[in-house]
């Protein structure tokens, strides 16, 4: 029997990488996006045909879109086995999108040129149901026990990010993993540690103890120019219980982070971090240099760490993400990606459906996950891949406290988002109780004034339970 779609998701709004499956921004993948230069320009965006061959005579050609580089390699043979081996008669040709991929869709499903397939992975789900761009799957699901059992689409239902009123418009293959800690294994144990603490004071502590040890030549954490607080600091207050949207109450509040806050300004003020902020990837570079010896981001480290930016001059481990008090009180996010949607205006839709049975095959979904891709999102993947083929991607397998979040409803923000007003107040820009009150007035003026107008919702569950967010009875208020 059907489980019923009672869950709910975080939205995807940051870009997806390489063994976190999905997006295509060159600072967040394991490869650099310039791997193939067939690209050309369409109203100011870059695309790139990347299938090889033409359609033979008589096949039908399913056009297929998505924003998807740093797997194109694999996704790229497996197309081209299929064209020439498929017996329906269907021609795959995709296309990347590297630029403004949401924009492009738009403008193609208004010109009439769409495809009939779209990797769906980070759109906002209202804004293509709420004007039928989406078609829902579930009697394609219904009928093909097969695909049911490789990817358990109704236990991966997420109310708000992939489904909607029991309705599923796409499906996911695999997981990016929560924020990890990745230490220098090597640097700690000179100054006598052998694990990353619990405790987030604990935690400053020991970084501030190595920068001290350290005289200038190494520092006992590095941070990124990009979006910083959310790469530790937001995740050490998720597992702390803290977030930043009340969910019983269906409104923002920011208040909690008060704590979070005041601990996080200690790198800054007490000259902890290593005293350059640059992009990902230039402080990747810096770590796998040795030049410090904290750094945290989710599951595309193993193949950066292993790929793009190896690692070869220490031992570097896996761990999580410290709490305010040593303690879980409340789920990490994780992100589940690689999914795909039939457009409303193909005129094609049984093929496309073939289609994207083919990309979550269990053979096409083992061969993506032994390439250490993705996690499993499934129980059943889980249990038939061969894990010793996914690399240091098993350092970062799933936690028993590792969820998905409700999406936090879309709302037309004046000014800095809050990511970056909080890290202002780390960085001693702007004073911590400011920045709380700024953030609680902004999001919620905005938050009633969009919903009075009708462009948002009010989400509210009143069962919510931190450590089990996606478990929640979701329902929506209009004012």
């Amino acid at each position: 029997m059907k489980k019923r779609v009672l869950t709910v998701l975080l939205s995807a709004v940051m870009a997806l990488t390489m063994t976190g499956c999905g997006g295509t921004k060159t600072d967040e993948s394991g490869k650099s996006s310039d791997s193939k230069e067939n690209s050309s320009a369409i109203s100011g965006q870059s695309t790139e045909k990347v299938t090889k061959g033409k359609a033979p005579k008589g096949a039908k050609t399913i056009e297929v879109w998505s924003e998807d580089r740093h797997d194109l390699d694999y996704i790229e043979s497996m197309i081209d086995n299929y064209n020439k081996t498929n017996e329906d008669g269907i021609f795959i040709n995709l296309t990347i999108i590297s630029d403004d991929y949401e924009n492009m869709v738009k403008l193609a499903i208004d010109s009439g040129t769409a495809p009939d397939i779209v990797g769906a992975n980070a759109f906002p789900l209202f804004k293509f149901i709420d004007n039928d761009l989406f078609v829902p799957l579930n009697d394609y699901i219904d009928a093909d026990q097969e695909y049911q059992k490789v990817n358990e689409p109704y236990e991966h239902s997420y109310e708000g990010a992939n489904a909607h009123d029991g309705k599923i418009y796409h499906v996911y293959s695999g997981m990016r993993s929560g924020v990890r800690v990745e230490y220098n294994k090597d640097l700690l144990a000179k100054d006598g540690y052998d694990e990353i603490p619990a405790k987030l004071s604990d935690y400053i502590d020991m970084a501030k103890d190595v920068t001290e040890k350290g005289n200038g030549d190494v520092y006992g954490i590095g941070f990124t120019s990009a979006s910083p607080f959310e790469r530790l600091l937001e995740m050490s207050a998720q597992v702390s219980g803290i977030y930043y949207y009340d969910y019983t109450k269906g409104k923002f509040d920011f208040s909690g982070y008060k704590e979070i806050l005041e601990q996080g300004k200690r790198f800054m003020t007490e000259n902890i971090a290593y005293p350059d902020q640059q992009g990902v990837d230039n402080m990747r570079a810096l770590f796998a240099q040795g030049k410090f010896a904290l750094w945290s981001n989710a599951s595309q480290e193993a193949g950066v760490f292993t790929q793009q930016i190896p690692i070869d001059k220490f031992e570097w481990g896996v761990a999580q993400v410290p709490s305010l008090t040593g303690e879980i009180k409340g789920a990490l996010q994780t992100t589940p990606s690689k999914s795909y949607a039939i457009l409303s205006s193909s005129k094609q839709k049984d093929l496309a459906w073939k289609v994207i049975s083919y990309f979550q095959s269990e053979e096409f979904t083992k061969g993506y996950l032994e390439k250490g891709y993705c996690l499993p999102i499934t129980d059943y993947m889980d249990g038939i891949i061969d894990k010793s083929k996914t690399g240091r991607l098993a350092d970062f397998s799933m936690l028993d406290y590792e969820s998905v979040y409700p999406t936090v409803p879309n709302v037309n923000l004046t000014g800095d988002d809050y990511r970056t007003v909080l890290w202002n107040a780390v960085m001693g820009y702007v004073e911590i109780d400011d920045a709380i009150k700024d953030l609680n007035t902004r999001y919620n003026e905005a938050l009633d004034a969009d919903v009075k107008a009708g462009n948002s919702k009010r989400l509210v569950i009143s069962d919510y339970d931190p450590m089990h967010p996606d478990k929640g009875t979701v329902s929506y208020k209009e004012k």
